[in-house]
């Protein structure tokens, strides 16, 4: 009997020995979604360029698929390309007065532009100072070689408000305006130019924004009182034409958000919190 029990048992054994494994069952797993690729184009005023292009990238990185294009010039130049026809998104100006002809034009509602940040002007040197400018009443001496922003641009207008203040305080003397202009030996059509001349030394200083000197530290600058200086709100909107027109708000939500305003203050701006 313990003969057949064990006979049984090794067949038993033998027979579990040959049977296949259990093929396991693969899990499966839903493939990852390819985000859709989307370009947002905005509009942005040259002396944006810096911050903007930092804010650009963590909006992408925020916003997988999403591709920010920026069209940085003067602001005036930037509202008559929209006139014309221009396609874009976003649409940010260095004063109030580019962005009033969009709203005439329609090409942004009425009443949704919003001021995102103030700037406001200073005098730029050469990093060697070869004119040996120290004050601002230099700027008007003979041949010193000054470059600024056309007066169509809001930072050619900026400067000839701040020189107007400036004659009017006796330390300047009336004519200090007109001496001031006989320097200057280029207008530029956009403020990043009037830097670039100043760093190249093709210039022996240049009126720019503050937030133009944050980003050339390299250069030496002459600061203008706050009470002969001029304040520049900037304001922001989506276009009326937006193709992205949800992208356009949630760019604008980035920009006035806290980290957005960081950003637009690391580069030298002051935000205005929404």
């Amino acid at each position: 009997m313990k003969r057949f029990t064990l006979l049984i048992l090794l067949i038993a054994a033998i027979l579990t020995a040959c049977t296949p494994a259990a093929t396991p069952v693969p899990t499966v797993v839903p493939p990852t979604a390819i985000p859709e690729p989307r370009t947002l184009t905005v509009f942005a005023a040259a002396s944006l360029t810096d911050a903007f292009k930092e804010i650009g990238a963590n909006f992408e990185a925020a916003n997988p698929g999403v591709t920010v294009t920026f069209s940085f010039a003067g602001s005036s130049t930037l509202s008559t390309q929209l006139s014309q026809g221009a396609s874009a998104d976003v649409f940010a100006s260095a004063n109030h007065t580019e962005m009033d002809k969009m709203v005439s034009a329609a090409l942004v509602v009425d009443g949704t532009p919003q001021d995102f940040l103030t700037n406001s002007l200073v005098f730029i040197l050469p990093a060697t100072n070869p004119a040996n400018v120290q004050t601002l009443q230099d700027l008007a001496n003979p041949g010193l070689k000054l470059v600024m922003g056309d007066k169509t641009l809001p930072a050619g207008k900026y400067a000839l408000q701040a020189l107007d203040n400036m004659v009017k305080d006796a330390t300047f003397g009336a004519d200090f305006k007109t001496n001031v202009l006989a320097n200057v030996v280029s207008y530029e059509t956009d403020v990043k130019q009037v830097v670039a001349k100043v760093k190249l030394g093709e210039a022996d200083a240049g009126i720019a924004y503050i937030s133009d000197a944050v980003a050339a530290p390299e250069l030496k600058t002459i600061t203008i009182p706050s009470s002969l200086n001029v304040i520049a709100k900037y304001p922001i909107a989506a276009l009326t034409g937006a193709l992205q027109p949800q992208l356009a708000a949630d760019f604008i939500a980035y920009v006035l958000s806290a980290d957005g305003r960081a950003i637009l203050k690391k580069w030298g701006f002051t935000p205005i919190a929404p």
